[in-house]
């Protein structure tokens, strides 16, 4: 119980210390862009800030700077302190190799100056000012790209996709042509891509309520067993998806209703 409380009380500091903002883009962006995002916080003493992956390279304003962060490939940890704020860039999942001019994959887990892809970005950015940077940044339309951005949402969409061989059978490709499309473009795995979805829609079974058969869960995703199952998921969350489900305040195994976005999934990175 103590862990618990522990968890409950970083929460409680989450609620009260942060306020995020998300802004969509314009229709002429929306090919490119999934969505504008602004993190605001204030904390009189440091806070370990857990962030979760998505298959989004970021675009970020923060304390003067302005950086391109590729994909993550796993769940990263930031401190925050004092007041601040960042304003970010969400490009869709496969759209933003025209931007870079280089495989996706060459800037996975890393973080670039901005100056290296766009020019002229705004020294105080707001949804019109980086809209403006991005439509003079606007690469030739590629349609690979366009390939990458449909698989991708097929993924989103489908939760009956758990393996590379069936998105492949799906598309009438192979899991080779799967592969070097998604380094090129996307930035990691099809693979990936499916695990953190269909791990995305565990934490809004948790976050439905209910008590949940971890074995038969694992099964349903595609898992071997459970074991793989939860290694998975705390690599991807940081914790084990018992942990998780605790953050509800619920014993393990248990979620009760706190909206539609599970704790370990807020973030400041959009």
């Amino acid at each position: 119980m103590r862990d618990v409380n522990r968890r409950d009380e970083r929460e409680l500091a989450w609620r009260d210390h942060q306020t995020h903002e998300f802004h969509a883009p314009s229709p002429d962006l929306a090919p490119h862009v999934a969505r504008y995002w602004v993190v605001e916080w204030s904390y009189d003493r440091p806070y370990r800030q857990l962030v979760v992956p998505y298959p989004n390279v970021q675009l970020s304003f923060h304390a003067g700077r302005a950086e391109v962060h590729g994909v993550c490939g796993g769940h990263v940890f930031k401190d925050l302190d004092g007041t601040g704020r960042t304003f970010g860039v969400a490009f869709r999942p496969g759209a933003f190799r025209p931007f870079l001019g280089a495989p996706v994959q060459s800037i996975t887990d890393r973080t670039i100056p901005a100056a290296e892809v766009f020019r002229d970005l705004p020294a105080e950015p707001d949804v019109p000012g980086v809209e403006d940077a991005l439509r003079r940044a606007l690469p030739e339309p590629d349609p690979r790209a366009r390939d990458a951005v449909d698989v991708v949402d097929l993924i989103a969409a489908s939760p009956r996709i758990t393996r590379v061989d069936v998105l492949a059978a799906d598309l009438g490709t192979t899991a080779r042509s799967l592969q070097r499309l998604f380094a090129d473009h996307v930035g990691v795995t099809p693979k990936w891509v499916i695990r953190r979805y269909r791990l995305h829609e565990v934490t809004q079974r948790m976050a439905a309520g209910g008590r949940i058969d971890w074995a038969a869960l694992a099964a349903d995703l595609g898992y071997a067993d459970q074991p793989h199952f939860v290694r998975d998921f705390t690599a991807m969350f940081g914790e084990t998806p018992t942990h998780y489900a605790a953050r509800y305040g619920a014993p393990a195994g248990v979620a009760h209703t706190t909206g539609n976005r599970g704790p370990a999934e807020r973030h400041p990175e959009g």
